[in-house]
């Protein structure tokens, strides 16, 4: 399966679903492709954080009105997880997105958390190990579902009955897959089934950690997925290697002009990063940015990156 770019430096961006589309929603997707990001991705929650109170839209239907107004930008998760979500139903979902984008969708994919989603559907909240547990099961369906006409299985936590998959993906032999992970087990699904890997950093460096003990965590975590790699057999040159800035202890100062953000940015691409993914600006939020500063980087960065 092949990767989903080189090894050169792309930006991308993340667009939180909190805007109705008629009011800034669609205009938010147009721009991003006018700006030559390589992806723009949007969160597959319920609800956020301090959003939670307030608009939220759905994954799968955005990204279904951002394919019918954009023709190059990928688009996608990042990252949906088994915390609300069924194998079977997604795999039709994510089949029909591939085929009305053209193959541009990739699946960012994780094992969820502790937020409002772990409790939305009314179970208790699992534990870390049920998590990696529904986890592994679930990425082991999808991609069975996502690469095969008809699929039976009965697992811990998932079944499917002959479920139908028919035409399959645009996208051969399926749909790229993003798993976020920074534990072994997680990392081991990487290695195994994605084309990329994505990290937030650490999050215990966040609130006191510093810019270089971030990049000495982060370095770690490549070193340990390249073990994971190797254990299945692949270099872990083949995944491209994808983060998600806003959690590191850098916060949002990358944004606050372009030699900053260069600076951030080269410093992760020396890691081994190919892509680097920034908040679209959310004016009264911790994603708050100068738009300006925002499409000036977005124009201007990669350049100075190759």
């Amino acid at each position: 399966m092949p990767r989903l770019g080189s090894m050169s430096l792309r930006l991308s961006t993340v667009i939180l679903p909190y805007r109705r589309w008629q009011e800034g929603g669609r205009s938010a997707w147009v721009r991003a492709e006018q700006l030559g990001f390589h992806t723009a991705y949007t969160y597959d929650h319920l609800s956020w954080r301090s959003f939670r109170d307030g608009p939220w839209f759905g994954a799968v239907p955005t990204l279904t009105a951002a394919a019918a107004v954009t023709d190059r930008i990928r688009l996608g998760t990042l990252v949906a997880s088994p915390n609300f979500r069924h194998p079977v139903p997604f795999a039709k979902e994510l089949i029909s997105l591939d085929d009305l984008s053209g193959g541009r969708i990739t699946l960012g994919i994780g094992a969820g958390g502790t937020g409002f989603d772990a409790t939305a559907l009314g179970q208790q909240m699992w534990t870390p190990r049920e998590r990696a547990d529904r986890f592994a099961e679930f990425v082991l369906l999808l991609d069975r579902l996502l690469t095969e006409d008809t699929v039976s299985y009965e697992g811990e936590f998932y079944s499917a009955h002959e479920a139908r998959n028919i035409p399959g993906c645009v996208q051969r032999p399926r749909l790229p897959f993003a798993v976020a992970a920074t534990g072994p087990r997680g990392q081991r699904l990487a290695a195994r089934y994605g084309q990329a890997w994505v990290t937030t950093g650490d999050p215990r460096l966040y609130e006191n950690g510093t810019p270089e003990q971030s990049v000495r965590a982060l370095r770690a975590q490549i070193e340990k997925l390249a073990e994971a790699c190797a254990a299945e057999g692949r270099a872990v040159t083949e995944l491209d290697k994808i983060l998600l800035t806003g959690f590191t202890p850098d916060r949002g100062r990358p944004l606050e002009s372009l030699d900053a953000f260069v600076d951030f940015a080269g410093r992760h691409q020396e890691l081994g990063f190919t892509e680097i993914v920034i908040h679209w600006p959310i004016p009264g939020s911790d994603f708050a940015s100068d738009e300006k500063v925002f499409e000036k980087i977005a124009l201007e960065a990669a350049a100075q990156l190759r």
